[in-house]
């Protein structure tokens, strides 16, 4: 078998199991995105539910980097072979939760930012935040708000929101799935 050939046989099931579990952790998380958000109002700590909801869809990219060790390492990875499978499955999940905020975004929810800075104003006169502290606020979630219509940059705003927990979820698990080959005992002059 000619390197070329083994490389490819090797090519197919990883790319296979980086978008299984890429697609796997992104639906997950754009559905529960999707079946939250429109909530958040009322669930109160809405946050605390989107990050855990992160957090559990990421952690597919564990079971990807042992799919991959398992079943294309033949029981071997490497910790940087485990985090270049690690961070594609997390790339492709954060790309799903981004097509799913833009759809939500300007189809569904196109007041979303309006509610979250009226709700970030409120939160600052209930604490008793000076007018001019309340003031500067507007204007930075004034100005926050003109860049978020830019759809480039709610994309990027949006990708940073899942990517970290996903690179720390795939750096452990690459750290803990890591096996190297079991060398060989050498054998015994007497078995000679």
């Amino acid at each position: 078998m000619s390197p070329d050939s083994l490389f490819a046989s090797r090519e197919k099931p990883v790319r296979k199991i980086i978008l299984t579990f890429g697609l796997i952790s992104g639906a997950l998380a754009s559905l529960m995105m999707g079946l939250t958000v429109p909530f958040e109002d009322k669930l109160g700590h809405g946050y605390v539910i989107g990050y855990a909801t992160i957090v559990l869809a990421m952690l597919f990219t564990y079971f990807g980097i042992r799919s991959y060790r398992d079943n294309v390492g033949k029981g071997q990875i490497t910790f940087a072979k485990g985090f270049a499978v690690g961070i594609s499955i997390t790339i492709i999940s954060c790309i799903c939760y981004v097509v799913a905020w833009e759809i939500i975004y300007y189809n569904f929810m196109p007041d979303f930012l309006d509610k979250y800075n009226a709700h970030i104003i409120q939160k600052m006169q209930d604490s008793g935040a000076t007018a001019a502290a309340i003031q500067t606020k507007v204007e930075e979630l004034k100005k926050f708000k003109e860049l978020y219509a830019n759809p480039f940059f709610n994309a990027a705003m949006t990708f940073i929101e899942p990517f970290p927990v996903g690179l720390l979820i795939t750096l452990i698990s690459a750290a803990v799935l890591r096996k190297k080959p079991q060398s060989q005992p050498a054998q015994s002059a007497a078995a000679a």
